[in-house]
This record gives structure tokens, C-alpha cells and sequence, in this order.
């Protein structure tokens, strides 16, 4: 009889047992133990017992078998207390009972040192059977794994997911190995012919793992099914919550880790990629359609879904948990006005001054942190230029969606793998002023382009928007100032300040408070210059007055009573305003 432990990469060890004093190792399912990851050989290693001992016979596998270490060169005899590591697995032999039954350690000189990639933490138990049941490594192994590896107690949701994350990862690979996805002709296929057939093998292996009892009991078959499909061919576990309404933004940490955004909270969900390189390869199929790339070169990128909803990814080596990505999804539906003051994100006096604004050719910037909302915003108001206007739009990631039908859309293009052709937002921005535009939209202004952008503004292109990330009006201010010198023009900070108040004529702040509520915290105007200094004057602003027993923001909007000056041109040249909007009684 051959008896041994093993145990994956930061995994639980276990006890086999077999009947027969020879077996074979290796990811092919017709080896005695199947090790299905792209790392082991389909025949890797051979475990003989002979006159009692246990030999170790590599098979010419491609990435090796280690003893201790020491990358096996011919057959060789282990004892207990030896490591043999094949790919990401770790075999030992259980320590031999001693006269009471208590399993004794057996001396060995010392080995060479083993790597903490390959090693696990050693724990003792009170006989052979209780070492089996509990899963233990044996007590002989040497006491150096043990400062090798930091011994800490898993949360037990992390630790269900990172399981399922591991039967999930065998169930593909063994699909891949049966079915060659990245081979597959999937447009001469289609996509239900291709569905339906990797379906029915995805059947096959489940039924198979039952049938050799590899698929614990309490794994819900049907949930299985449905994530090695979705990680083969679509978007793995994320289909299913951008399927989801309620979600408004997924963030991707490690495959094991996915946490989505509602109502404002973000919270851990029980769902996860099979491994880091499912989650790359997700990341592929989004990119790949717009032209983008992702690699060790060019590690980061920006794209977008095909519903518009914005994606971020990023991979090692600057993400060092492995792929993580952000993609925060666009309603399915447009927002408009009314929504926004459903939401208490507005007041309806408000939304008359900002489509006022946008009519009569104001100059405006939308200011705002991080998921603000700045993005919703600027479709809104977008959506309140005429419609026999001629508007410009230009973008880094394609995520503004107009009403109107003469509309251009542009997109920037990063460099290709030789470090050519890359398009920046200041370029599309430069050559947007050829196109003979009425209205110019930048989606957000980050760098140099801002240069351009004002002076767009300057120069009869009257009505244009953008947005910046900036926590109140005044430092908007600050960071247009900042960005212009970041476009090479030696100026000095006065005709920056100059052109600047000249350009922009409103500054809408959008806020994310605790609760993950949105709301437009300042609408305020910009009035002029008072010597070096540029002059605000705030038309509208949020009062915030605390929070409710839920943990919502109680406050209230409230007008200052200031009239913008455009408004008392509109008076003069006879266009009906209201002005009862300015009066705090009627906010």
C-alpha cells in the first residue's frame, strides 16, 4: 500500500491512499492523480514503492520534478520529511507510527533550502488518522517550512471563495485541455453553435470529476456550469452583476476578490475568477475590439464596454496582486433632469438656471472628485444644446450619449506596440476646431488640452462644456491654472488668470458624500478679476446639516440671492427669464 500527502500552493493538505505500490502523477486524467494545471505535464512524475521505500522517477517533464529543492536528475528514494514539488503541488510521505501509534519523526540530514513558494506550514497531529482526517502535514517535515510561511487564520467567506475559486480553475482548465478556445475559429462557429458545444463538455467534465469523486458534494452544479461558460466565452462572474441594475461600478482587486458598488456601498461578493489569468483574459476580450492593448509594455489601459460603461484595467508588474480592474457602468437607460432631482441631487430651480445656461452659450465646468457623477452631469446638460447646432465631442474612452443627431464623436488613441501613433485628447481638441463645430464637449480636461480648450472658449466657440476633478470652485480654478502651464507655453500667471476669466463663465461642483449619495454642491459664477485674483460669486450652494438615523445627509439647497450678470443681459435684450430662481424662499 502507497500513502502519502499533498497539497496545492497555500492550500489544505491531504491524505491519499492506494491500493497498488505504483502511481502516476500528472494533468491527463488517465494518471492515478491528476493535477490539472498548465504547469504539470500530462505524464510528470512516477511514485514506485519497493521493498519499502518510496522512489521518485521524473518523466521527462517539461517543467521538472524537485526534491528539496534540488531538480530531479534521476530516480531517487525519499524518506518522510522530504518535499517532492511537481508544478504548484507539494508530495510528502506521512511519518511512520511509533511503538504507541503516535507517528514519530524520521531523522534526515539536513536538505537544501526549499523556496516559500512551494512550502507549507507543518502541523502535528495525535495519530495517523486524525492527521488524515484533519488534513495535516506530517510532524517529521522540517521545523524551517514553518518560518517559511506565515502561519494566519483565513476569514471563512475568503477562504469558501478562494476554494471555489480553485475547483472552478480545474474545471476550465480541463475544458481549455479538451477544447481549444484560444484556437477556435468562434466567428466560423458562432456564437450559439460555439456556446452549445463548449456546454456540452463543460457536462462532460462535471460528470466525470462526480464520477471520480474530485467535485466536493456541496458545490452547486449548476452555478459551475454557468461560471466556467461565462469565464470561457464572456466576461466570467462580472456578467452577472453588469446584468444587474442595482450595481453601478464593479472593481476587480485579485480573482479572488470582486467587490461591486450599490445604492453608494461597496460590498464583497461571493463570486470569483478561476485565476489571475482568467481575469487577463477578460481583460483582453474588452480591449481587443477598440483596438487597445494590453501587455508588459503597455500595462495599463482605459476602454469601454459595448453599453458605454467606462473600464479601467491594470497588470502587473504595476499591479502586484495580479489583473485588477474597475469598470463602472452606464445606466441603461439616459438620465435626465427629472431623475436627477428625484435623487435630491438638484432642486428644479437649479435645472432651470443650468439649461438657461446651456442655451444662451455660457461657458461652463463641471468640477468634481472621483465618482461624482460629473460624467452624468455633462450628458445631461449636453442634451440641452439645440438640436440644429453642430456639436463636437471628444474623449479618452467613448462614454457621452446625445440626443441630438448632428453630433461628432471623438476618441483618443493610445500608441501601438512600436510607441507610434498615438492621438491625445489635445490633438483631437486642436483638430476639432477645423470642423467647423457650434458647441465643443471635452469630456474631461487632464492635462495640456485645457490650454487649447480655453482658448477655444476664447475665440467664438461660446457654450462649450468640459469637466475636471477638482473639490470645490476654487480649486477648479487652481487646476485649469495647472494644467495650462502642463502644455509646454511659458506664460505668466496673470494672462493664464486672464484667460481663464475671460473663458469660463460657470463652475457647477458635483460631491460624493459618505452615504454615496451624489448631489451639486456649488453653482457659482465666475464675475472677473480683482487685481491677480480671479473673482467667484456662488449662485447656488448645498447646506449640509447632518445625518439621519439611516446614515443619509440631510441638508438643503439654498440660493444666495445673487443674479448672475448674463441674466440681466437676457433681461435687456427682452428674453423672459425667471428670476423667482434666486430667491432662498422659493428652494
Amino acid at each position: 500500500m502507497l500513502s502519502i500527502h499533498i497539497s496545492e500552493k497555500n492550500g489544505e493538505p491531504r491524505r491519499l491512499d492506494f491500493d497498488k505500490d505504483e502511481v502516476t502523477v500528472g494533468r491527463g486524467d488517465d494518471n492515478d492523480i491528476v493535477l490539472p494545471r498548465t504547469n504539470v505535464s500530462k505524464k510528470h512524475t512516477r511514485l514506485v514503492r519497493r521493498d519499502g521505500r518510496l522512489i521518485v522517477v521524473d518523466l521527462k517533464s517539461t517543467n521538472g520534478t524537485f526534491v528539496n529543492g534540488q531538480k530531479l536528475a534521476a530516480p531517487q528514494v525519499i524518506a518522510t520529511g522530504d518535499l517532492v514539488s511537481i508544478g504548484d503541488f507539494v508530495i510528502g510521505l506521512p511519518d511512520p507510527p511509533g511503538p504507541g501509534g503516535e507517528p514519530v519523526a524520521t531523522p534526515r540530514p539536513p536538505a537544501a533550502p526549499i523556496t516559500a513558494k512551494t512550502a507549507v506550514p507543518a502541523k502535528s497531529s495525535s495519530a495517523e488518522a486524525a492527521s488524515a482526517d484533519t488534513g495535516s502535514m506530517p510532524r517529521g517535515a522540517p521545523k524551517r517550512l514553518s518560518a517559511l510561511v506565515e502561519v494566519k487564520e483565513k476569514d471563512p467567506a475568503q477562504e469558501a471563495r478562494d476554494r471555489y475559486a480553485r475547483i472552478l480553475k480545474m474545471v476550465h482548465d480541463r475544458l481549455i485541455e479538451a477544447m481549444d478556445l484560444r484556437r477556435l475559429d468562434m466567428e466560423r462557429l458562432g456564437d450559439q453553435e460555439l456556446w452549445k458545444r463548449t456546454e456540452t463538455t463543460v457536462q462532460g467534465i462535471i460528470q466525470k470529476m462526480e464520477q471520480r469523486r474530485d467535485l466536493p458534494p456541496d458545490i452547486d452544479r449548476e452555478r459551475l456550469m454557468t461560471d466556467v461558460l461565462n469565464e470561457a466565452l464572456g466576461l466570467g462572474p462580472l456578467e452577472e452583476f453588469l446584468a444587474d441594475d442595482t450595481v453601478s461600478e464593479i472593481m476587480v482587486n485579485k480573482a479572488s476578490q470582486i467587490y461591486v458598488e450599490r445604492k453608494g456601498r461597496l460590498h464583497i461578493v461571493d463570486r470569483a475568477f478561476s485565476s489571475n489569468e482568467a481575469v487577463r483574459h477578460v481583460i483582453e476580450r474588452i480591449v481587443a475590439p477598440i483596438g487597445r492593448r494590453i501587455d508588459e509594455s503597455s500595462p495599463l489601459v482605459d476602454a469601454r464596454l459595448k453599453d458605454g460603461s467606462r473600464v479601467n484595467a491594470i497588470i502587473p508588474p504595476l499591479a502586484l496582486k495580479g489583473p485588477a480592474l474597475t469598470i463602472r457602468k452606464f445606466s441603461r437607460e439616459r438620465l435626465r433632469v427629472k431623475d436627477l432631482v428625484g435623487f435630491g441631487s438638484v432642486t428644479p430651480q437649479m435645472c432651470e438656471f443650468l439649461e438657461t445656461c446651456v442655451r444662451v452659450r455660457r461657458n461652463m465646468v463641471i468640477s468634481g472628485g472621483t465618482g461624482s457623477g460629473k460624467t452624468t452631469l455633462l450628458n445631461i446638460l449636453s442634451s440641452f444644446i439645440p438640436v440644429e447646432e453642430r456639436i463636437v465631442t471628444v474623449e479618452d474612452a467613448a462614454e457621452l450619449q446625445l440626443p441630438q443627431e448632428h453630433w461628432v464623436q471623438l476618441e483618443s488613441r493610445p500608441a501601438n506596440i512600436e510607441g507610434k501613433g498615438q492621438i491625445t485628447i489635445r490633438d483631437l481638441v486642436r483638430n476639432c476646431l477645423r470642423m467647423r463645430p457650434d458647441r465643443i464637449v471635452v469630456g474631461e480636461c487632464r492635462g495640456g488640452e485645457a490650454l487649447d480648450m480655453l482658448q477655444a472658449m476664447n475665440t467664438g466657440h461660446d457654450g462649450s462644456l468640459t469637466t475636471l476633478h477638482a473639490n470645490s470652485p476654487r480649486d477648479a480654478l487652481a487646476r485649469l491654472e495647472t494644467m495650462v502651464l502642463m502644455s509646454g507655453m511659458e506664460l505668466p500667471v496673470r494672462a493664464i488668470r486672464d484667460q481663464v476669466a475671460s473663458a469660463v463663465n460657470i463652475i457647477v461642483q458635483q460631491s460624493r458624500f459618505a452615504d454615496g449619495s451624489r448631489k451639486v454642491t456649488y453653482i457659482s459664477e465666475v464675475s472677473g478679476m480683482e487685481g491677480d485674483i480671479i473673482t467667484l460669486q456662488d449662485i447656488f450652494q448645498f447646506k449640509q446639516e447632518g445625518f439621519d438615523d439611516e446614515g443619509r445627509v440631510e441638508g438643503r439647497y439654498i440660493a444666495t440671492g445673487f443674479v448672475p450678470r448674463f441674466y440681466d443681459d437676457l433681461q435687456r435684450r427682452g428674453i423672459p427669464v425667471n428670476m423667482n430662481i434666486f430667491r432662498d424662499d422659493e428652494s
